[in-house]
């Protein structure tokens, strides 16, 4: 199933056949469905933990027990805040498939691939344009 680090795992890869035009029809429910399930799973990770919040709200005595309890709910909120913003951009990845626009770099225009999109659904730069960003930012950041 779904893997730490929030990535949606579990779906059948796509079946290419030779001649089939990129982000067709089929392409595009395919991902969709990706997208779809990986934001309910998310969702249902959301609602578990604020059941957990909820159940497990104590006021220790022990000043040690309440820290760790409260460093426990602090890893955990990070955790949903950045759940939260892969949420927006699976939003965002099925806004791009309704509006025809999915699967292609942001910054080329080319194709980013069914594989490549298989790994990160949410990717808006086809792997060129990634590696470029990234090694201007490591040069940029250090």
């Amino acid at each position: 199933m779904p893997t730490n680090d929030s990535q949606f795992t579990h779906f059948k890869p796509y079946d290419l056949d030779t001649g089939e035009e990129y982000m067709c029809d089929a392409h595009r429910e395919h991902f969709r469905q990706i997208l779809n399930a990986w934001k309910r799973q998310l969702m249902e990770e959301v609602d578990s933990t604020i059941h957990h919040l909820q159940e497990e709200a104590s006021n220790f005595a022990d000043p040690s027990d309440r820290a760790s309890q409260e460093e426990e709910f602090s890893l955990e909120l990070r955790t949903r805040d950045r759940e939260r913003k892969l949420i927006r951009k699976i939003d965002e990845a099925v806004e791009r498939i309704d509006e025809d626009e999915y699967g292609f770099c942001d910054a080329c225009g080319i194709e980013i691939g069914i594989r490549r999109l298989e790994a990160r659904p949410t990717a808006t730069l086809c792997i060129d344009c990634k590696t470029l960003a990234e090694i201007k930012e490591k040069q940029l950041g250090g």
